[in-house]
């Protein structure tokens, strides 16, 4: 390679801003020459090795080898990060490959030396053993810094001896390689230092053994691993050992828990807080590592919402810290702007860093007193002077200060803590002073609100928590007492929050949430004083408070295809874990069915529209089960099912409300042999899928009844069974039925061609005499099972309700598809009301007062279900309602609706 023609020059002016430089050319003659000639590219780990190959694996040059190659790297990148040829991300992976290069050749080196004194380490059952060395910190996260010392753990995976010819058992093996490799690398030699070794990270830190056994590390993070500890654990990597995978069983559930861990920021507080301490005992506040706004704080961000959040997302278990933030404001859990200040400022500071570090090779982080070495600072900086650099300084510290304190602040600080009501919660025992502080403040039924809070304050399952647990209920409750009287009935509202506190007390992290949020608090309580059914599906699903927390996440339209897109490639990359697949479609769906719920009690949507959501919503989780269970399914024949899936009911009629059941039909058209017990199998996994009951909860209910021959049938059905039995065998309430099927998912050719028998069925001439006679007689039947002694009206059943609508749609496109095709469309029943009309089939303006009744009937049932009420309304409040259904019941049927 030819040396760069202007290398002399660069070299020149990184001597002035490097004093370590200086001393490495002036003791090294061969330096000088080496620099010059490489300085075009990156000091690649193919150069680390062959400088190291030079020197063989003799354990006696072992030392100079390293210590050689340290310079040789450390130099070259120097030179090339000052003169500007080489960026952040160079810098840190070229320190961080050496690092790699340099432990793993002393490994090997010395574990050689050792096998051939004592022989191989084996396990009782005579597996040979291997010790896995963890990189821990900025190491772990291919992060490290030009002067930094590395941190590391020695794991080796059982018990067991060598073979000799000396024998000792393999915790002694180990342990003596792991002292070996320290002091190849930690000791002062008359050539210098490769790292200082940090093994206080291991189990029991100092005062644990050097080397761990897999067992040992499991237990100690079962039974004594402390918060500050899962922390370290994010960037652990493996940098020699192959037995990666048994280590991260192990680590994994320890650093990232299965459910949202808000907890996590309280235990980020308190070590951030230990830190600060000691850096205003030291004063220490130019510190840009430690300091007020420095890097420590950056990363604490990351890894804070990396714990909280990683155990779901799996996409955030990753180690380098601008890949996190990047990460986190893709899943928009930090605003992409606030991920970009936070990964500008990380830049600007890594880099003062490294130009802190390169003038005397120093592992520093304080800024420097004297002026000139100032004036160099900001010159390697990029800056005129030292006061404009710290200006910008300054200001990237100011921002990172404030982005950590909205974050980590104690959540007492960010409003102001209703004392008075704290009182009210900590007395609840004595009902009538509470129920006259609850008066004042404007409870309708102060009596009964203040009886539940002392039910709540004497009950067993609260006396029971933890005390930390407890004191973050107690904090709660005083902003939900303040925050449910600004809702319609603050005493239901209360009670329910209540009964939701109860249900996930025994969780902390969901209390530690509302804690540490109250802009969660507040939407909680909004959301539960609009919709009981709201705090009954958060009890049964309270993972899903998390999405409190981002507005934006709770207001933004359903993008579906983008949705359905996201969760298979999610699927795909966890596959073949069943268990797990199932949990996430479950996760999933319920947090989609949380945001509509959300937006829902905001206003934002017509009955109509939310349905048509909910229905796309339940498409995409039954189309994306057929191949998850299909693939499971050993004898399959094909890649690809020719099956499809029928909706009936509300899932066909796209009227879906938030818990109904899915009305399905399985169909298949296969020649193969085996089709009819293959497809029968795919059919009932499917089923199973959605309607099994996981830690996550369930899909939805299942109802197959609708099939050919009903629950006796089959079910899986042939198309061509299908076909027969609807021309010749199915009943006129099947036909009926039929009105509202749809193809929901599976082989759209198919789906195609059932959408073609359909279609056929519906235009079958009928004589509507005969039909009217039997539409009449169902609709009698369903009366008769349904009726009731309420005196309120029953919005679905009674006559002028739902099912009227329904019955007399059908009866139309039964009645007349064989001469109006446009009937046959599956467009839901007020457009068909209006097709009818535009047919002459019915008069317009009595279409559109029931295509009226029956919107605002539905409407009426959507917010008494939203309450947990029965679907029932005064017969007053009905009257209006129900009489254009009934005109239109006697128009098409001449006799009064039953």
């Amino acid at each position: 390679m030819q040396p760069d023609p202007c290398a002399p020059e660069i070299i020149r002016r990184a001597i002035r801003q490097s004093r370590f430089l200086q001393r490495m050319l002036d003791s090294r003659p061969w330096l000088a020459e080496c620099l010059a000639d490489g300085l075009v590219q990156p000091f690649s780990k193919d150069d680390m090795c062959g400088l190291i190959a030079r020197f063989g694996d003799d354990e006696a040059q072992l030392r100079s080898a390293l210590r050689q190659l340290r310079v040789r790297t450390l130099c070259h990148l120097l030179v090339r990060d000052l003169a500007g040829m080489a960026d952040l991300a160079e810098v840190t992976e070229t320190m961080t490959v050496f690092a790699e290069v340099a432990v793993r050749h002393a490994h090997d080196v010395l574990r050689a030396s050792l096998l051939k004194r004592y022989g191989t380490p084996r396990s009782a059952s005579g597996e040979e053993q291997e010790m896995l060395v963890i990189g821990m910190g900025k190491l772990g996260g291919r992060e490290l810094n030009v002067s930094s010392d590395i941190d590391l753990i020695f794991l080796f995976s059982g018990d067991g001896e060598t073979t000799g010819p000396k024998v000792i058992d393999n915790f002694e093996f180990f342990e003596r390689l792991g002292k070996q490799i320290i002091a190849a690398l930690a000791e002062i030699t008359e050539h210098g230092q490769v790292f200082r070794v940090d093994m206080r990270l291991r189990p029991n830190g100092d005062s644990g053994p050097l080397v761990a056994s897999f067992e040992m590390l499991e237990d100690y993070f079962t039974t004594q691993g402390r918060e500050w500890e899962r922390y370290a654990w994010i960037k652990a990597r493996t940098i020699v050992g192959e037995r990666t995978e048994e280590l991260q069983a192990i680590s994994r559930p320890f650093v990232f828990r299965k459910y949202l861990d808000f907890g996590a920021i309280n235990a980020m507080r308190d070590l951030h807080a230990q830190i600060q301490r000691e850096v205003v005992r030291r004063d220490r506040a130019n510190n840009i590592k430690l300091g007020p706004g420095g890097i420590r704080e950056i990363e604490f961000i990351a890894q804070a919402f990396q714990l909280i959040r990683g155990g779901r997302d799996q996409t955030l278990q990753i180690r380098p810290t601008l890949q996190a933030l990047d990460r986190l404001a893709v899943r928009d859990i930090l605003q992409p702007g606030v991920a970009e200040e936070l990964g500008a400022a990380y830049i600007f500071l890594r880099r003062l860093e490294h130009r802190l570090q390169y003038l005397d090779d120093a592992q520093t982080h304080d800024l420097p007193e004297n002026e000139a070495d100032q004036i160099l600072i900001a010159e390697t900086m990029g800056f005129a002077g030292y006061a404009t650099f710290l200006e910008e300084l300054d200001r990237h510290r100011a921002t990172v200060s404030r982005r950590f304190e909205a974050i980590f602040s104690e959540p007492d600080t960010q409003e102001d803590k209703p004392q008075r009501l704290a009182t009210v919660w900590q007395n609840a025992a004595d009902a009538i002073e509470t129920a006259d502080a609850l008066a004042e403040l404007g409870y309708r039924n102060p009596q009964t609100a203040a009886e539940r809070l002392a039910t709540a304050r004497l009950g067993v399952r609260y006396n029971q928590l933890p005390d930390n647990i407890r004191r973050r209920f107690d904090a709660l409750v005083p902003r939900m007492i303040s925050s449910a009287v600004s809702t319609p009935e603050p005493d239901d509202t209360l009670a329910c929050c209540l009964d939701l506190l109860d249900n996930i007390a025994r969780r902390g992290t969901y209390l530690a949430l509302l804690q540490q949020y109250p802009q969660a608090l507040r939407r909680l309580v909004d959301l539960i004083g609009a919709s009981r059914w709201a705090a009954q599906y958060l009890g049964r699903h309270p993972i899903l408070l998390d999405d409190l927390l981002e507005a934006r996440g709770l207001t933004a339209a359903p993008d579906w295809s983008q949705f359905k897109y996201e969760l298979a490639a999610e699927l795909d990359a966890i596959d073949p874990d069943m268990e797990r697949q199932m949990d996430l479609m479950r996760e999933q769906h319920h947090t989609q069915i949380f945001r509509l719920l959300v937006q829902d009690v905001a206003g934002a949507f017509t009955v109509e529209k939310l349905t048509d959501h909910l229905s796309m919503l339940a498409d995409i989780m039954v189309s994306l089960t057929i191949p998850l269970c299909w693939n499971k399914i050993r004898t399959r024949h094909r890649d690809e099912p020719q099956f499809a899936v029928i909706g009936y009911g509300k899932l066909g009629g796209k009227e879906l409300g938030y818990a109904t059941d899915l009305d399905l039909v399985f169909l298949y058209d296969d020649e193969y042999g085996e089709a009819g017990e293959l497809y029968a199998r795919l059919a009932q996994r499917v089923s199973g899928w959605l309607s099994s009951r996981t830690s996550a909860g369930i899909l939805f209910e299942t109802d197959l009844r609708l099939r050919p021959n009903g629950e006796s049938g089959l079910v899986a059905c042939s198309l061509g069974a299908f076909r027969k039995y609807q021309f010749e065998s199915a009943w006129v309430w099947e036909h009926q039925a039929l009105t509202r099927a749809r193809f929901v998912a599976g082989e759209a050719a198919l789906g195609e061609k059932f959408e073609r028998i359909r279609e056929d069925i519906l235009r079958l001439p009928r004589d509507r005499q005969a039909l009217r006679t039997e539409v009449i007689a169902m609709r009698d039947k369903m009366s008769a099972a349904h009726a009731g002694k309420s005196p309120l009206f029953d919005l679905k059943h009674d006559p002028g309700g739902l099912v009227d609508v329904e019955f007399l749609i059908q009866y139309l496109i039964l009645g007349y598809a064989h001469e109006h095709v446009e009937l046959t469309r599956n467009l839901g029943n007020i457009a068909l009301l209006g097709v009818a009309a535009n047919l002459g089939l019915i008069p317009s303006g009595l279409a559109a007062a029931c295509a009226d009744s029956y919107r605002e009937l539905r409407q009426h049932q959507h917010r008494q279900r939203l309450n947990n009420q029965p679907s029932r309304i005064p017969q007053s409040a009905a009257a209006a309602l129900r009489e254009p259904v009934r005109a239109l019941w006697r128009e098409v049927f001449g006799e009064t609706a039953p």
